[in-house]
């Protein structure tokens, strides 16, 4: 089976990435039900107020999401498109910009004003520092019936949907855009001269049974990757064998 590794080369996309992986933790542990998956919900959440206190975050989002609305603008009537799928990726980005609009103030910032949570933020912060003798109040809370604490999560959560939704578009659309080539690594090392081509991520996908993982550096000059061995006495050095890769490169 294959192995993606993804790389972001700027620090919105990056930033994408990150809350994307923090999306995808706390909506799926805060469904499920028993006390130590919420916990893990909780330390999601304050992942995510820390990611989203980003000042220009909304913005960002904002400007990126009207960027791509006006380049899908003229694909409608091209009779080479599902109009019926373009029309509903419009619709969605219509109704998150909407969304994130409507949003008053700096994104989580409900959560940082509740008191009782940034007590347990602080705590959590600290190795082993939630314990029930140490926040006795998160202690009570972890023990009410499971859809309680659903409601909960899911209250903290509302306002970050559009959010979410924002993230899940641009980054759809981003993959959606890459060009993939097939690619040997030489004694472990790769690299591809670029024409001042300004890439937002790229993609190496190699088979899991090559213990290897590449360290991918790139600017608009070149994309460099190096394998680095992760079996046994060998791991963490360069590796020496030519290692067969694809590589995409995505930007829009």
């Amino acid at each position: 089976m294959p192995i993606s590794y993804e790389q972001p080369l700027n620090e919105r996309t990056r930033t994408l990435m990150r809350l994307e992986g923090i999306f995808s933790r706390i909506y799926f542990f805060s469904a499920k039900e028993t006390p130590v998956e919420h916990h893990v919900a909780m330390q999601a959440l304050f992942e995510l107020a820390d990611v989203s206190a980003r000042a220009d975050l909304k913005s960002d989002l904002l400007q990126e999401l009207e960027r791509q609305k006006l380049a899908l603008a003229p694909l409608r009537n091209h009779q080479h498109i599902d109009q019926q799928a373009l029309g509903r990726l419009l619709s969605n980005i219509d109704q998150t910009i909407g969304q994130i609009y409507a949003y008053t103030g700096k994104i989580g910032a409900h959560l940082r004003d509740n008191e009782w949570l940034m007590s347990i933020k602080q705590r959590m912060s600290l190795p082993g520092g939630a314990s029930g003798f140490d926040l006795p109040a998160f202690h009570y809370w972890l023990h009410q019936p499971p859809h309680q604490r659903q409601k909960d999560l899911q209250q903290w959560l509302i306002s970050f949907h559009a959010i979410r939704d924002g993230v899940d578009i641009l980054l759809r659309l981003l993959r959606e855009s890459g060009h993939t080539a097939s690619c040997i690594a030489e004694n472990g090392a790769f690299q591809l001269m670029q024409n001042n081509k300004a890439v937002q991520m790229l993609r190496v996908t190699v088979q899991d049974n090559i213990a290897c993982v590449p360290e991918i550096s790139a600017n608009k000059y070149a994309i460099n990757i190096r394998f680095i061995s992760v079996d046994g006495l060998a791991r963490g050095r360069a590796c020496d064998q030519n290692i067969a890769f694809e590589l995409t490169q995505c930007q829009n």
